[in-house]
Formats: structure tokens, sequence, C-alpha cells
């Protein structure tokens, strides 16, 4: 499958790198600067996020917005959201989409999200209602876009199990009671997602346990 990474050489797009080449997929960077990117031997794509056309991307058979804006300037993440759906609008590739916990549910009932609970880090707020905008614009738009949200403790040196648990808009814990996913097993499950489709034109969420690396 053909697959285009933007943010290829963030945390978070590292590692969605690392296991679709560890897949076998013909994968290709977006990213500003080629120079970060550990894997030499990959296509890449290089400039400003937001001077991607349609024709840059109509080509690939999915491309995953890993996109992660700078402390300060975390309305990218809805300017980047909203050129992507400009681009995206005319053609059917698939747009996966890096989300956050923020906007999830934390009630049965679906009245309160995790970014409106007491104890939601302060500093976290612009960065998880920006993305939960960029969510909000998906939903609106005609775009053939997966949202994919983190648990609420997104762990970027946590291990690779294998193994995770799927939700759609309610936050999900593990079986030690925490909301906790590995970098790593979101990988597995995003890139589970990209070759096995079950929630196009959804948002879904991952959790998984801190347990022992799976080698596989």
């Amino acid at each position: 499958m053909k697959i285009g990474i933007i943010g290829a050489t963030g945390k978070a797009g590292n590692k969605i790198l690392k296991e679709a080449t560890k897949r076998n997929h013909d994968v290709t960077a977006i990213v500003r600067d080629a120079s970060k990117l550990e894997q030499k031997d990959i296509p890449v794509i290089a400039g400003d996020v937001m001077d991607l056309t349609t024709s840059d991307v109509q080509d690939f058979d999915v491309v995953i917005n890993a996109f992660g804006a700078p402390a300060g300037k975390e309305a990218l993440h809805v300017s980047v959201g909203r050129h992507l759906i400009d681009i995206f609008s005319p053609i059917d590739t698939r747009l996966l989409v890096v989300g956050g916990a923020g906007s999830l549910y934390v009630d049965d009932d679906q009245t309160t999200k995790l970014i409106d609970t007491p104890d939601f880090p302060k500093e976290f707020v612009p960065t998880a209602a920006n993305q939960g905008q960029n969510l909000e614009d998906l939903q609106a738009s005609a775009v053939n876009y997966t949202f994919i949200s983190p648990s609420a403790f997104f762990d970027p040196k946590g291990n690779r199990t294998g193994n995770y648990i799927l939700g759609t808009d309610k936050l999900l814990v593990n079986s030690d009671g925490d909301s906790y996913v590995s970098y790593a097993d979101f990988a597995v499950a995003l890139l589970d997602e990209v070759e096995t489709p079950a929630f196009k034109r959804q948002r879904f969420t991952v959790a998984s346990e801190k347990g022992l690396p799976n080698p596989l």
C-alpha cells in the first residue's frame, strides 16, 4: 500500500513510519526537514505542510497526518487541518489523523469531555481544544477521514506489546484502570486500521497495557 506520513520525524510519526516500513508498505515521509529522518532510504516530500497540494497527495492510498504543533502555536492544528480538508476534499485518498484524548468523553451519557474535567492539565488545553476543533471540521467535511485518539497517557517510551483495545468516543482504560497507550501500540492500531478499515469517516480511540514487549 502506498502511504504518506506527514510529520514522520515527530515522536508519533516516527513510530508510525517504523511500523509501516516493518510491514513492507511503500512509505513516503512528508516533512519540513528531511535531514531529521532516521531512515534515509525512503522517498521524501520536503517542505511546509501548508504548501501541499491535491496533486502531491492524490496518488497515495492513505496519508497519515501526524503533525504536531509547537507550544504557543497550537492553532496550527486547526489551520493545517483545514488546509488538508481543502486538498483532500476532491479525492478519495484516505486521511488518517493522529488526534488527542481531550475530546473523548469520560461518562456513559457523553456529556463531559476529558478536557472539561477539573484535573485536565491546563498546559495541554490549547492543544486539546484545537485538536478537538480539527475533529469537528473533519466530521463536517466530505473527506474520507479517520481520526485516532490516544488514551490520556500517551507514552513515547512504552513498549510495543502488539495488543490493544479499541473504542469510539469514550475514554478507555486498561486492565489496571489506567487510560494508557504507548506510541508503539498506537502505531500498531493505526496500521491495522490502514490495512483493514473499520472506522471510515469516524473517530476511534485505543488503549494498551504496559506489559512486556512483543517481539513480533
